[in-house]
């Protein structure tokens, strides 16, 4: 289908959420015949590269979101907005003094703004049409909306029918004329046989600091007073590897087929409500206890539709109580099969734009 063409995959750093549903694409771009570059910043690259350890990477530097101790973000998301906007002409300023010497057919951006070519076929990625902001949320989402016209394709990595699993983020009655829905992805897919090892608790985290750091410290206070073993999966594939501390493990990262089997092989599944992780838990047939990072907007919102339908578990961080969680397992959902060829579809207008 590509026969070749060299396609740089971009994702956001704002955790790993972006780069981990960038790993079905690429892995479909590849299949295809394409040549991923991979595109992109600290632990999103990190992981990346050990996901795909043949591909070409280019480091691509991104903006550093700081979120506030406190349960809300509106300061400090109001503090950040003016280099978030300046971020957007920096990075496409780097984009295009990188992609010459890249020699790139085509750009595929995840929530990158700025990483697009005016006369380079440029696809955008995002689950996100109308976000959930802390502040000026009419004004933002008119302007996230004209970002996304810039695109030659918008790609909504959610369902068509509303509510999908991104429920409003997603879905809208005035929808730009460039999208088109690619259906829900994941890196993980169910193991074939029964995990080796099982644990009764494993927890995942990542996210901006300090909040990301201010969660592992309280998963890791209640998880070693808790009968059993346990597995904490830090969500830094840039650090040391494994530590164990009495009846918990740590562990920095994991690659594909051990998160699944990890997440599989569990009692209870403890994680951020971010979107991406969402993904993976419907895509394994997991439900999963619920933390939003508090005072970000759309993490709150996904837990809230999410805890009424009784697929997921939800807590706020303050009132964290995993035993209890232990005690009121609910059942465990169905597995959702994406139809893939919504992303099939997508991808062959791609390459058709190459052409």
């Amino acid at each position: 289908m590509f026969h070749g063409a060299r396609i740089l995959v971009a994702p956001l750093d704002w955790g790993l959420g972006h780069a981990t549903r960038c790993v079905p694409v690429i892995r479909r771009l590849v299949a295809h015949g394409a040549t991923p570059i991979i595109a992109a910043d600290r632990s999103p690259l990190a992981l990346l590269a050990r996901e795909f350890p043949e591909l070409e990477t280019v480091c691509l530097p991104g903006l550093t979101i700081r979120y506030s101790e406190g349960a809300s973000q509106l300061w400090s998301m109001a503090r950040q907005f003016p280099a978030m906007v300046r971020s957007v002409r920096q990075e496409q300023a780097l984009f295009d003094r990188l992609r010459s010497d890249l020699r790139l057919d085509a750009v595929i951006s995840d929530q990158r703004f700025g990483v697009r070519g005016g006369d380079l076929p440029s696809v955008l990625i995002t689950h996100q049409v109308y976000p959930f902001t802390p502040f000026a949320q009419a004004a933002l989402r008119k302007l996230n909306l004209r970002h996304m016209a810039r695109f030659d394709r918008c790609w909504i990595m959610d369902e068509p029918e509303a509510p999908g699993l991104a429920g409003e983020l997603s879905h809208g009655a005035h929808l730009p004329a460039n999208t088109r829905y690619i259906g829900v992805h994941s890196r993980l897919s169910r193991p074939v046989h029964p995990p080796a090892t099982r644990h009764r608790v494993v927890a995942v985290i990542s996210g901006p600091e300090p909040q990301r750091t201010l969660f592992e410290q309280r998963l890791t206070e209640q998880l070693r007073d808790l009968p059993g073993q346990h597995l904490l999966v830090r969500g830094m594939p840039g650090a040391a590897g494994l530590e164990r501390t009495g009846n918990l493990e740590r562990i920095s990262h994991l690659g594909s087929e051990e998160l699944a089997e990890a997440l599989t092989g569990a009692d209870l599944v403890v994680s951020r409500s971010g979107y991406t992780t969402l993904m993976d838990l419907v895509t394994l047939g997991r439900s999963a206890l619920i933390v939003p990072t508090p005072g970000q907007a759309e993490q709150e919102y996904l837990g809230l539709i999410h805890g009424r339908t009784g697929r997921f578990m939800v807590q706020a961080q303050a009132a964290l109580d995993i035993a209890r969680a232990l005690d009121t397992l609910p059942p465990a959902p169905p597995v959702t099969r994406t139809d893939g060829t919504l992303l099939e579809s997508a991808l062959s207008d791609l390459a058709g734009l190459l052409r």
